[in-house]
């Protein structure tokens, strides 16, 4: 690809705009489409800005060079060109979709207004715009619940409890961050929550949004209990922002369908982040956006010494970190935090600090851990953990557990 050929990247997120970075450096220019009017941000601190911790700005993403924000309502693929909402188009020879994901809205009775609206009160969080709204309505005293115990749950539950707010937690599973944490785990992001207020159902599910006026006023779970409820936050999950895609008949799955050079089934347009879905994978996570950026750059560029001339997949390493009263509250997890039969474990924990380590080692690989508190040891063991090599014979994971030193 010469340096001259037209690329465009539809989507000013994370992937989007460290794609577009890249080419810029690598002498590929590119042109950035965003349909958000605020400034490129990094979308995993917003939690970080609706607790009060960072201001808006704070998160922007450095901007590229070219960037238009409209939204793209169609791609025409045999004219290699994007028709959008405001009557423009614009031509490409290369396209690429960092279109990102969209907020799962869960299938609640009153969810909608007659309208189709969101009723007055409840939001989704996954927007600057969510952000902002949420930030303007939350006051100390304020009742709000928060559907979902995932990762963004528990961020968005602890955000609003430093803000004042009243808090009541509403999870489906058995525990929160089940797809990442174990029980132990789990246990100690309760203790967390609790501390700061914040009060935890747990295998409970939500049937009912309640308004008055079109407003919200109360949450109702399956057991008939009624939650009062000025706020509610839906934090639920996400899915890839396909429709683009589909419309432009793509070939989708969970996500839209990308090989190793993250090329969908039309040569011409590639996809990266929240909406591809690679080798059966959609992450949904920063660290694989971004690498999937990094090496779609290399190649779009034809730069011959990019260390990932393809994209193989992601290892990636879940990492939280809750700020509040008192000292910080930090948890990473990665790959299999739950042993087999035949697994070895090792944990570590301190009821009193609030610390747990535990790793998971197979055929002496190790496959997986979590841990707690004191992160001093994460990026040893994220290191042994990537690099899938069998471990030395000398007994080398109490030393990666306890050696403060490795990150």
């Amino acid at each position: 690809m010469t340096s001259k050929t037209r690329v465009v990247v539809i989507g000013a997120g994370l992937a989007g705009v460290r794609l577009a970075r890249r080419l810029g450096e690598l002498g590929t220019p590119a042109l950035l489409v965003g349909e958000e009017e605020h400034r490129p941000y990094n979308r995993v601190l917003l939690a970080e800005v609706l607790a009060g911790r960072y201001a808006p700005e704070v998160i922007a993403l450095p901007a590229p060079g070219g960037l238009v924000r409209t939204r793209v309502t169609g791609i025409d693929r045999a004219a290699r060109r994007l028709d959008c909402a405001d009557g423009s188009s614009i031509a490409y020879d290369t396209l690429v979709l960092a279109t990102g994901s969209n907020p799962v809205l869960p299938p609640l009775r009153g969810l909608f207004t007659p309208d189709h609206l969101l009723p007055e009160g409840v939001h989704a969080f996954r927007t600057m715009d969510d952000c902002l709204g949420l930030s303007k309505a939350v006051r100390p005293g304020v009742r709000a619940v928060v559907i979902g115990g995932g990762l963004l749950g528990v961020s968005s539950a602890r955000a609003l409890a430093v803000r004042g707010a009243q808090v009541v937690l509403a999870q489906q599973a058995e525990r929160l961050m089940e797809r990442q944490l174990d029980p132990s785990a789990s246990r100690l992001v309760l203790r967390h929550l609790r501390d700061l207020g914040v009060e935890v159902h747990t295998e409970c599910r939500v049937r009912d949004v309640r308004s008055v006026g079109g407003a919200v006023r109360s949450v109702e779970l399956a057991d008939g209990y009624a939650l009062d409820a000025d706020l509610v936050v839906l934090a639920c999950g996400v899915r890839p922002r396909s429709g683009l895609a589909e419309q432009a008949g793509l070939a989708v799955r969970r996500g839209v369908l990308v090989d190793d050079e993250l090329r969908t089934s039309d040569p011409h347009i590639h996809a990266v982040g929240d909406c591809a879905e690679h080798d059966g994978t959609v992450y949904g996570l920063a660290a694989p956006a971004l690498e999937q950026a990094d090496a779609l750059a290399g190649l779009l560029a034809g730069d011959a010494e990019s260390p990932a001339a393809r994209y193989t997949g992601t290892r990636s390493l879940t990492r939280l970190t809750l700020t509040g009263p008192g000292s910080p509250f930090d948890l990473a997890a990665f790959g299999e935090t739950e042993a087999r039969p035949g697994d070895d474990v090792v944990q570590l924990a301190d009821a009193t600090r609030g610390t747990y380590r535990k790793v998971v080692v197979r055929d002496d690989r190790l496959v997986g851990g979590v841990l707690v508190g004191e992160l001093g040891t994460v990026g040893a063991l994220a290191r042994a953990w990537e690099g899938a090599e069998p471990l030395p014979d000398d007994g080398p994971l109490l030393h990666l557990l306890t050696n403060d030193g490795g990150s």
